[in-house]
Parts: C-alpha cells; structure tokens; sequence
C-alpha cells in the first residue's frame, strides 16, 4: 500500500458496530510511500497508523472519488445519434461487512453497508434451530444472514425515498423489483 501526503483514506471499522474511518494523510513515514501514515481524522483527532490488511477501503487524492475502483476501459465513440456529452459514468464500490454470531440453537448476524463518503447503514438478523433439524450451523448462517441483509435492503429503499421527497416535496414510493 503506498500513499502520498494529502490522500484522502478511508478505514473500515475494526468492530462490527463501529463506524468507518475517514482522514487526510499528514505524512507518510515508510519507504517509498509506505506505512506508517500521520492522518488528521475527520473527527478533528490526529494519529499515526499502520493500517493491515483489509483494513483501508479507499486510499487516494481527496478529489478522487473511484481511486479505490478498478481501471475502466477507455470510453468507446459515442453512438450515432448522441452528442458524445452525456453524463460520465462513474464507478464506486461499497462493500457489506458480514458478522455471525452462534449460541447454542441461535445464530444472529449483523451486516454493515461500508460505502463512500464513510455512511454506516447496519441491521441485524437471526434464526434458531428447532430441536426437530439436524446441526448444520450453515444453514442457520444462512438464514440469519439473508435476514440480515433484507432490512439492510428495506433501509436502503426507506432512504432512498426519504431522500427523493426530500427533493422533490412529494411522497415517493420505490419499487423493490
């Protein structure tokens, strides 16, 4: 990982329940780029770090919104009929953090939507086993997980409406399908 002072980094959080980290790189005091990083945290604090693996979600320029993207192949001509001006696409991932918790019968998972600026989206989902099944923790895995993921889903659709009355001063209703 290499990174160049002004570089904007975003970390994941280190627990489940806690937010991301976003901050400005100070200083960069390994070799050739390197960690350790000095970073200003958006919160005002400042320390250095030594970020492992997995850790750093987006490392690159403040004003580059898709560092941490993979290379795009370069645009095509536009088609005929178009101008060549429409809106530019741009990529940006965000990722689910996936946790599993199994306590006996139960199993209860949390799932946190990592994205870009450092939002913090969680829910939570369990299932239990019936004395009648078989012990097969995947599937209990399974089920709190999918769980999990379908109020993240149901939040993301109560935003996105939210967010379009918002703008437009109507009530809005997102279709799910």
């Amino acid at each position: 990982m290499r990174a160049h002072v002004g570089d904007r980094i975003v970390l994941a959080a280190e627990h489940i329940d806690e937010p991301t980290r976003d901050g400005e790189v100070l200083e960069v005091r390994g070799a050739d780029g390197g960690p350790p990083f000095v970073v200003r945290w958006t919160d005002g604090h400042t320390g250095l770090i030594y970020p492992g693996p997995g850790s750093v979600l987006h490392l690159g320029a403040a004003d580059d919104t898709a560092a941490a993207a993979p290379a795009t192949p370069a645009a095509p001509a536009a088609p005929a009929g178009t101008t060549g001006h429409e809106p530019t696409q741009h990529l940006r991932e965000w990722q689910v953090r996936v946790s599993l918790l199994e306590a006996g019968d139960d199993t209860s998972a949390t799932v946190v939507l990592v994205a870009d600026p450092p939002d913090r989206i969680s829910a939570k989902g369990s299932s239990h086993r019936s004395a009648d099944d078989t012990a097969d923790r995947r599937i209990g895995d399974e089920v709190a997980v999918a769980r999990a993921l379908r109020h993240l889903a149901d939040q993301l659709i109560g935003d996105a409406e939210h967010d379009i009355e918002e703008r437009t001063g109507e009530e809005a209703h997102v279709r799910t399908t």
